[in-house]
């Protein structure tokens, strides 16, 4: 099983102008233990469930873009992209280039979007969830032909688009990796069956998760698709004085659900100091699940 983090809360002690520094660090350390991936938030203003709205929040892809500057190995991606939040030939575009700067480690995470408070803030159309979810199908498959041979237009409902023209194009082949966030069983798991190469869960459980993965299994059965090729991942949450041992107990029985990669979200207080305690007390006994 792999190892990624979520980088979620940018209030470090210290300040604003230990923000980039405090994200360095832990990247640089995460990138030299063996963890697979870091992610970052992809909203404008902190959720209200975590923390206040005021509290600091960077643009997702600016931090994508640092990140790959400072680190070698790490597989860098937003858990996830709000669909809302850009035009998806834009979308398209940025990831392109993060693939590229990255030297081909860049993924794509996307999800339907849901923090209606920032989207009226900053003045950013926030549709109903049918249409959200209709306009997410349409993102990916933009982004899958802007990434592909075909230069021509695209004309859906919500987005039309006279050339997808994407250059340079990505360095991975066939395009970077594309993973959905979230659970709902009728139209987020059909996306994933349909257009994805992984899917994030959430760690409600080992039973919940089967689950889950069932329903998933279903939906690449009706659409013809072998579930071995998409990748089950779970997003777990550790408080900063975890149990390394009763963790580990926990992430073996989601591994023999078929789970390849835990996400551990980190906490503000010391973010490269619990990167180094997963490194040296979590991956080596976690890697040989």
């Amino acid at each position: 099983m792999r190892l990624a983090v979520h980088y979620w809360n940018f209030s470090t002690p210290g300040g604003t102008e230990r923000i980039a520094p405090t994200l360095r660090r832990t990247a640089e350390i995460a990138d030299a233990g063996g963890i697979s991936a870091m992610t970052l938030m992809d909203h404008y203003f902190q959720m209200e469930a975590r923390g206040r709205a005021e509290e600091p929040m960077l643009e997702g892809y600016t931090g994508l873009g640092y990140l790959a500057g400072v680190t070698d190995r790490l597989r860098l991606g937003l858990l996830v992209t709000g669909v809302t939040y850009r035009h998806p030939g834009l979308l398209a575009k940025i990831v392109a280039s993060l693939d590229v700067l990255s030297e081909g480690r860049a993924f794509l995470g996307i999800g339907a979007a849901w923090y209606e408070r920032e989207h009226l803030a900053l003045g950013v159309p926030y549709p109903p969830l049918t249409e959200r979810f209709e306009r997410l199908e349409e993102t990916l498959q933009i982004c899958r032909q802007m990434w592909s041979d075909d230069d021509g237009p695209y004309d859906g409902r919500y987005f039309h688009l006279a050339e997808t023209l994407c250059s340079p194009r990505p360095l991975q082949t066939p395009r970077p990796p594309i993973l959905i966030g979230g659970s709902g069983e009728r139209k987020t798991l059909r996306l994933v069956a349909q257009y994805a190469d992984a899917c994030n869960l959430f760690d409600a459980g080992p039973e919940e998760v089967a689950r889950k993965i069932e329903v998933l299994r279903g939906h690449c059965a009706d659409v013809g698709r072998d579930p071995a090729g998409i990748d089950v991942t779970l997003t777990a949450a550790l408080e900063p004085d975890f149990d390394a041992d009763a963790f580990l107990e926990s992430m073996r029985a989601y591994a023999a659900l078929g789970v390849v990669q835990v996400s551990v979200s980190l906490p503000p207080q010391d973010p490269p100091a619990f990167v180094q305690r997963l490194c040296d007390d979590v991956l080596p006994e976690l890697a040989r699940f």
